[in-house]
């Protein structure tokens, strides 16, 4: 069995390191939350939402898409405004 020794600067180049990476994840889910126009897997991932779910929500007119080809699209707008217009100001249950 082997032991290993972790000095201040192996830590200091580890932290370095992990803060390069959690920049590169968060200006990656920016730039896909960004995006005009989306397609019917990253609305489901954006959404937490089933595709069977998505597709309730394309039948009965909630949200809007354009269709081109086999691929569904949806803009990012339309997304931003379903979510704004289902917002609740429902209080604690401690104030019920």
């Amino acid at each position: 069995m082997t032991l290993a020794i972790l000095t201040k600067e192996d830590l200091h180049q580890f932290k370095t390191e992990l803060l390069v990476d959690l920049k590169k994840i968060v200006k990656s889910e920016d730039n896909a939350t960004s995006k005009k126009w989306l397609k019917s897997k990253e609305v489901i991932k954006l959404l937490n939402i089933s595709p069977g779910t998505l597709q309730n929500l394309r039948i009965n007119g909630t949200l809007t898409y354009t269709k081109i080809g086999g691929t569904l699209y949806y803009d990012n707008a339309d997304i931003e405004k379903l979510l704004n217009t289902n917002k609740t100001n429902a209080l604690p249950t401690l104030f019920k």
